[in-house]
This record gives C-alpha cells, structure tokens and sequence, in this order.
C-alpha cells in the first residue's frame, strides 16, 4: 500500500508529471513513446510550453496595457530627470568649443567660439528653439531666456553686414535663382525642372555640387542646412527662396580663408571670382564685439560657466536642484540659504503624512470596531455613510473645508457662541497646516476604516468574552488580545492612507496656503506653469525612492506578509 503521507516528490510513487519524466529519462528498454509514437518526455514537455503559453497569452493584453498606459510614461518622466539633449543639440558647435575652455581662468572665450555662437544661434533662431534653449538655462541661472531672445534677433543683424556687401558688390547675389545653379547639382536641377509645385509631390531634397562642396565647404554647409529648413521644415519651394543672411558670412569666411574659386566653372564662377578678389575690402565682424552689443551679459563668465556646465547630454543638475544644490564649475554645492525650498518641503510632507496618517487610526479605529460589531443590518446602514464621501467629488469637500475653517467659517462661530474662543480671537485653521490635516484626515478617513473594519470583522468576539471570564479587565482583554489581532488591518490601512497623503496636491493646494503645501504641489508646479519638467521628474524620483524605502523598512519591522485587507 502506498503510503501518501510522504510529501517529497520523490516519495511519491503515484503518477506525476515529475515521476513521468524521471520515468522516461530512466528507462532501461529505451525512452518511453507517447501514443503518437513521440518519446514521452518530448510530448510532456511540448504540452507543458503550450500550457505557459496559453496561460501567457491571457494575461498579455493586460500585461500590455500596464506597459503601455503605466510604465512606460512613468519611466519616460524619470528619463527627464537626466536628460539634457537641448543644450548640445542647439549650439553644437558652441558646446564643443567649450569642451576646451578653461572656466576658472577669469577670460571670456575666444572669438573664434563667438563665432561658433553666432553660426548656432542663428539657425537655432530660424527654428525656434533658441527660446527652449533660453528657457532650459534659464532654470540655472536666472536672465539667460532673455538673453537668447535678444540675441535671437540681433544675430540677423550681423549676417547682414556680409550680405549688404555681397549684393552692393554685384545684383547677382540677390536674386536666389542665382543661387541654385551656383549650389546645386546638376542632377537636382533636373529633378527640380520637373517638379511640379502644384501636384502635391514633395519636392526633390536638395543636393550639393561636388567641386562648390570642396572649394567652399562652410559655404556648402550652411547653405545644405538653409535648404533642408526650406524644403522639409518650412515645406516652402527652394528655387523661389532667398538663401539666410548667414550664408553670406559663410562665403565671406571661404574667400576669406583663399578658397581657389578660379578652379570653379560653370554658372555663378564669374561671380565668384570677382568676389574672391572684392572680400578683402569687406567690413569685417567682430563676433565678440558684436554680442556685447547684443547684451554685456555675453562677457559674463556666469553665462558661458553655464552653457559649459549643461552641455553634455545628461546631467544630475535636476536632482542636485531637487535638494536645494546646485552644479558648478568646482563641483556640487549648496544653494544660498534664501532659495533653499526642496529639503524643506520634504521634510514637511512627511511629517504632515504621518501626523495625517495618525489622525485616521485615532478616528478611524473605534468607528471600525463600532461597525464590525454591531448587528449586521445596522452596520450596513452606517457603512454608507462611510463611503458617502467617496460619492462626493474631492473639489467639493475640499471647497466645503475651505469654507468651513475660514475665520468667519461654521466652526469659529460655533466656538464664538459656545465661548470657547474671543470674536477678535478667531482661530487660523485655513490656509496653514491645520487646514490641510483636517480636510486631508476628512478625506482620507475611509481608506483607514475599510481595511480596519475587514479585519475586525474577523475577529471572533468570543475570544475578549473568553479573556473576561479567565480575570482580564476590559483593557486587558482589548489590549493583549483582540489589538494585536487588528494589527493587520491597521497596517493595511496606514499604508493606503500614507501613500495617498504623500501624493496628494489639490487639498493641499486650496486649504495649504505657504505653510500646508506639499512636495507634490511643487511637482505639478513645475508640470503645468514653469515647464520645468525635468525638476518635477528628479523631485518625483526621489519622492518614489523615499516611498519605497519606507516601505522596505516597514516590511523589515512589522513584515509585509501580516498586512491583510480582511479573510
């Protein structure tokens, strides 16, 4: 007789998978075939990946939708939290320059990088995102998005100077169907020619001639990125376009630097030559004089210690923002004392969540025990009234608290009429912390209650009858027998309600006013009015980090597994 009593899988000698398949792996006469003729283990084998594939694909939509609508946004925020692109990607070459300045030796750049500012900032202006880029710097160091506006304009002024000279010199450079012979490829001028605008066809990218690329290669190069704004940025029709005041200066820089233009053939060599010999005559720009004509703030060394220190594509400058520091050439460092917000609001928020987390159990743990033990009809009668806030939108009890603790609100003039307090005395319960405890408490009370009431309902009330009838008080019994019992429920109960209160930000926000506010205010702050998404991720971030600390240090304490919503 087999003796089931034995738990071990290799106790039992009863048919089971792992019997099956040790069976078929020892085998003396050869493997064991199933009734297709497969050896045995093959086929059970087969049949257990069809079983984890069936069970995987009824899981999969879900599995998808929280990818899709939960973890990706969130890991895409956190991802700003380090992302600094903007910066590089907008004066690329300006950013590369800067890799070999020396930011401690008191001296502005050199004017080739004045240059280099130049080049970047005007095609950064023709796109728009030299007033991102203002914006992005603007969050170190305050006055730097006015600055990039104003520059944004005043560097078409100095393309200019070139371009007067160029076309005072000979009309040719007026006029851009000029231009495109001289630029472009025999094969696109082709293409173009039988282009038609009206078709709704996209219009030929444009292609550089070899021989001008290789004469004039910054010419080239300005011109190629003029081109692709026009046609695929702009979607505006190439040949009718006069080329930017920047590819002026480009040419000036090539003829300058004696690019041998007498090589060239073709349309537009003439011109060229005649320019060639004409450039040395030219009005020259001093791009370091021109930007202190712009702002003086170009000479700071605060300005160009900035750009430098954001220029590579990731930085821990957010997070270092997120608890009150700051990047800096010679390394992190504090903020002033005055701009000091972050720790503070931390600090704060925490407190304010267990005091708030504290006020549910007081409050929260004799309505539970008042339900779980009377009689069933009666406790479903008040259990609605429980979850009647649940029915009420949160701005409308949050507005009714704003209402009711105002000075000449319900309660002070209750406390008025009872005496308790003076009419020129009032109490200050709104627009402080008192304010955002009370109305947070109001509305986070069910989330106390339901779980404590689930494990209450558990307990069985023989067992304080039980501790009564062996000499325990009324305290003692509820003491050392039925509270350890609801600990459970109250563990369940002040993680729902702290991590709510630790995230919230309307209550805070209507009944906060500067001292009741919290961390998560300055998070959706910073999401919906100052755009500085990159903050919000960082304070985001640290606020997940402490959340889940916490909760690790919980589950270390009282343990995880002794939280139960009920059964």
């Amino acid at each position: 007789m087999t003796d089931h009593s034995a738990t071990g899988p290799d106790l039992i000698d009863s048919p089971t998978p792992d019997n099956a398949l040790r069976a078929a792996d020892n085998a003396e006469s050869g493997p064991m075939l199933a009734a297709d003729g497969t050896p045995l283990k093959k086929s059970l084998n087969r049949a257990l990946r069809r079983q984890k594939l069936r069970a995987l694909m009824l899981i999969a939509p879900l599995l998808v939708f929280i990818l899709v609508a939960f973890i990706a946004p969130i890991a895409d925020m956190l991802f700003r939290s380090v992302e600094n692109q903007i910066v590089a990607d907008t004066l690329p070459r300006t950013t590369d320059g800067l890799a070999d300045w020396d930011s401690t030796s008191g001296e502005i750049p050199s004017p080739a990088l004045f240059e280099d500012l130049y080049k970047d900032i005007f095609i950064a202006s023709e796109r728009k995102l030299h007033t991102r880029l203002g914006s992005r710097l603007n969050y170190e160091l305050t006055g730097v998005s006015s600055l990039f506006r104003k520059s944004g304009r005043g560097v078409e002024d100095i393309g200019e100077v070139y371009q007067d000279q160029f076309e005072d010199l000979n009309e040719f450079w007026e006029d851009a169907e000029n231009w495109n012979p001289l630029m472009g490829s025999a094969e696109w001028l082709e293409d173009m020619a039988g282009w038609d605008e009206k078709s709704g066809d996209r219009q030929p990218a444009f292609e550089i001639r070899d021989d001008v690329a290789a004469v004039l290669p910054e010419t080239a190069a300005m011109y190629e990125t003029f081109a692709e704004f026009v046609q695929f940025e702009d979607e505006d029709n190439l040949l009718k376009e006069d080329p930017w005041a920047i590819v002026y200066s480009a040419l000036y820089a090539d003829l300058s630097a004696g690019a041998d233009v007498a090589s060239l053939s073709g349309p537009g060599a003439a011109e060229l030559q005649e320019a060639a010999g004409a450039v040395a005559g030219f009005e020259a720009v001093d791009f370091t004089a021109a930007f202190e004509e712009i702002d003086k703030d170009w000479h700071s060394i605060d300005v160009w210690q900035t750009i430098q220190t954001y220029s590579p594509a990731y930085t821990s400058g957010y997070f270092l923002n997120a608890v009150d520091m700051k990047k800096s050439p010679d390394g992190p460092e504090m903020r002033p004392e005055n701009e000091q917000l972050y720790i503070k609001l931390f600090i704060r928020t925490m407190i304010m969540s267990l005091v708030i987390t504290g006020s549910c159990i007081l409050l929260g743990y004799p309505v539970a025990w008042i339900l779980a033990n009377l009689p069933a009809r009666t406790a479903n009668l008040l259990m609605i009234l429980v979850l009647l806030p649940f029915w009420t939108s949160l701005l409308v009890r949050t507005s009714a608290w704003k209402v009711m603790l105002q000075q000449q609100g319900v309660i002070n003039d209750t406390l008025v009429w009872l005496g308790v307090v003076a009419d020129d005395s009032r109490l200050a319960l709104i627009n402080n912390q008192t304010g955002t405890i009370i109305a947070m408490t109001h509305i986070l009370l069910p989330f106390m209650i339901l779980p404590l009431y689930s494990v209450m309902k558990t307990i069985p009330p023989t067992y304080l009858r039980a501790a009564k009838s062996l000499g325990a008080t009324d305290w003692t019994a509820f003491w050392r027998v039925y509270f350890p019992q609801s600990v459970p429920g109250i563990g369940a109960g002040s993680i729902l309600v702290f991590i709510l209160a630790i995230g919230y930000y309307i209550t805070p926000e209507l009944v906060g006013g500067t001292t009741g506010t919290f961390i998560s205010n300055r998070i959706a702050y910073h999401i919906s009015s100052s755009l500085n998404w990159g903050l919000a991720a960082a304070l985001g971030a640290i606020l997940l980090a402490v959340v889940l600390g916490l909760y690790w240090a919980y589950d270390k304490i009282v343990g995880i597994d002794n939280v139960k919503l009920g059964g």
